[in-house]
């Protein structure tokens, strides 16, 4: 039996994402602050075990075309203000999934090799299908790492199984949202920790 899971910092009051993202505010303002529970240097024993559920071995990964990047038109309209080239996601040549990860855009894209076993592949036919090769790349299981809009239609679709929020004492007051109204999902507590930091809860999917 595979498992689709997701896994999101979230605020307060519901978003994942602060207001107004950009390649110099990936996260959007205050959008950095849902992550010091992971990030910080004052990380506990809880947060540490949650820290290390984020990336799952063996499983492949889906993902929306703005958690990969800034790139908001067609590829060839990045430019660079460092001579870098194209675009090859946030995370430096050795992304940390090390694993097939398929990224939902309306622009194709040749995939991305990067090192350590990560690669990049660009999906323009919706998010069913790249489940579909997600399951076939990996082990079957996958991870859906975000944003907002692809773990909604996860959601939707009704093939997440399961969901862990990580809920940060943030007010953002506006941003990314993942419970925006569109769905209305049953979700049952399974696990459940706290710390100083972010309150973290497993739930299933209904």
């Amino acid at each position: 039996m595979t498992l689709t899971t997701a896994h999101l910092s979230i605020s307060l009051d519901g978003y994942v994402a602060g207001p107004d993202q950009s390649f110099a505010d990936p996260l959007g303002r205050g959008g950095l602050a849902l992550h010091r529970w992971h990030l910080g240097s004052d990380q506990g024993e809880v947060d540490a075990r949650w820290s290390d559920r984020i990336l799952r071995p063996g499983c492949a990964y889906v993902m929306g075309r703005n958690m990969f990047g800034p790139v908001r038109g067609g590829w060839d309209s990045w430019r660079p203000t460092d001579g870098s080239g194209e675009w090859r996601g946030w995370w430096g040549e050795e992304p940390p999934y090390h694993a097939p990860v398929f990224v939902l855009t309306h622009h194709e894209h040749d995939p991305v090799e990067m090192v350590g076993g990560t690669t990049f592949h660009f999906v323009t036919t919706g998010f069913a299908d790249a489940l579909r090769l997600a399951r076939e790349a990996g082990n079957g299981d996958v991870s859906v790492a975000g944003g907002a809009s692809t773990v909604r239609q996860a959601i939707a679709a009704g093939e997440l199984d399961e969901l862990t929020l990580d809920i940060a004492p943030v007010v953002l007051g506006g941003g990314e949202r993942i419970f925006d109204g569109s769905i209305r999902p049953t979700l049952e507590i399974l696990e459940a920790e706290h710390s100083p930091l972010a309150t973290h809860v497993r739930y299933r999917v209904g």
